[in-house]
Order: C-alpha cells, then structure tokens, then sequence
C-alpha cells in the first residue's frame, strides 16, 4: 500500500524491473508483471485506509466473513473490512504476534506466481513463537485440512515451512521481539523478490530516494539485502550468489 501509485511505479519499475497494468479496482491500484506475469499489486491505499505504507501478503479465501470470525475467534486483530473491493471483498489484519496481513475473496489470477518464475522468492514471517504462528494461520486459512491441491505445512530445520505443490511460498521462523520498535525485529510479514543483480538493484533503489535497511548477507546459493522504498516500505532483494 503506497501514497503516491506513479512515484511507486517508477521506483519499483527501475529496481525490479517491473511493467505495470490497469485493474477492475479503479484507478489508484495496479498490477506489477514482470515479463508478462502478475507479480503484486500497489494501490495508493495507505492515507485512505489510515494505514502505514507497506508491503503486506494477501492470502486467497473462500468466504472472507468466515476467515474474519476465525481471526477474531483467536485472539487476533481485524483492522478493516471485510469490505467489497473491486469484484471482491477483501480484509486486513494483524496476528496475535501485531504482524499485518491480508486475505481476498474473489478472481485469483490464474498465472500469478509465488516462489517460482518472477514473483517473490518467498514470503517469510519472522515472529516470536513460530509454532504457534502456524497454528494460528493454519487454521484461519485452513491449510493442510483444504481440499486436494491445498497448501501444506512441515516443519523443517527451525521453519515451519508452507508449500503448494512443489512450490515453497511461505516460512515461519521464530525469534523476533514483541516489543522491539525496529521493524525488522518485531513480528512481521517479509516481502522477498528476486533480481538478477544484487548492486544494480541497490543503485537504482538508492538514486531514486530509497535507502538500504539491513547489511547484504550471503548464503551459499545467494545475496540478498533489505531495502526500502521512498515512502518508507520495506523489502528484501535476493539474488543469486554469481549474480552482480
């Protein structure tokens, strides 16, 4: 959610390279492709939802007035909504940790991807108690008890891990503090998308008035670093360890 949807279209087209397209949701929301696949979405929604400009996952649902009672029912925090949006209903929330999120009932996109091609790499929520985080949206969402094609959770080496398919969408992991006011401790969702080169990315991001957030760090397969855009949004680049 942004402020200014142009400013935010040239920032993001610039360091990921994306393509932006019109929607059915009015003129103060768009559809990010990154060749020619829907990747996220930015609507300059954040002053008229009285909401912090941020990056934040939305996660597809049946009926979005059921998965408003279960997040009330434990514990957690409905903010806005559910409220029609465009030819759907939508809904924003916080988990029981403060970290925000969304859900949508309506029209999925039917080649928009997660973990695979160009879209995010993952998304990763970094909370205080991992194991109940996933019991909480296992069960707001009804992961691993859906119908067949479903997602499905395991926990693996100090993750709990979400996967459709063979894809890799989600991971959990513990350790973030309550109360800690540096966004990249306390309980939040993480946005990570793939570039190509890792220097490049930053160049652009900080020529255009955003800044780095985090050091880079490495793993064997990849580089990544946190950034944030001009309006103060955060989220991570990754790239491969030959990359730039």
């Amino acid at each position: 959610m942004a402020r200014d949807l142009e400013a935010a279209q040239r920032f993001y087209s610039a360091v990921l390279g994306w393509e932006f397209r019109s929607t059915g949701l009015g003129e103060g929301v768009s559809v990010a492709c990154h060749d020619g696949v829907p990747v996220a979405g930015i609507g300059a929604l954040a002053g008229r939802l009285g909401m912090s400009v941020a990056w934040m996952p939305y996660f597809a649902v049946e009926d979005a007035d059921v998965t408003a009672a279960r997040i009330r029912e434990r514990g957690a925090t409905m903010a806005v909504g559910p409220l029609a949006f465009g030819r759907g209903r939508a809904g924003l929330a916080a988990d029981p940790a403060g970290a925000a999120f969304g859900f949508w009932q309506g029209r999925v996109v039917r080649d928009w991807t997660v973990g695979r091609e160009g879209g995010p790499a993952w998304l990763e929520l970094r909370t205080r108690d991992a194991f109940a985080a996933a019991i909480f949206y296992g069960e707001v969402f009804d992961w691993s008890g859906g119908p067949p094609g479903c997602c499905t959770v395991s926990y693996e080496q100090d993750h709990v891990v979400l996967r459709h398919g063979h894809d890799t969408v989600a991971r959990i992991s513990g350790g973030a503090l309550d109360e800690d006011p540096d966004p990249q401790v306390r309980p939040r969702w993480h946005v990570h998308f793939r570039v190509p080169d890792l220097e490049a990315a930053v160049e652009a991001a900080t020529r255009l008035g955003g800044r780095t957030a985090s050091p880079v760090e490495t793993s064997p397969a990849s580089r990544w670093v946190v950034l944030a855009d001009p309006e103060g949004a955060l989220f991570t680049v990754v790239a491969p360890q030959d990359g730039g």
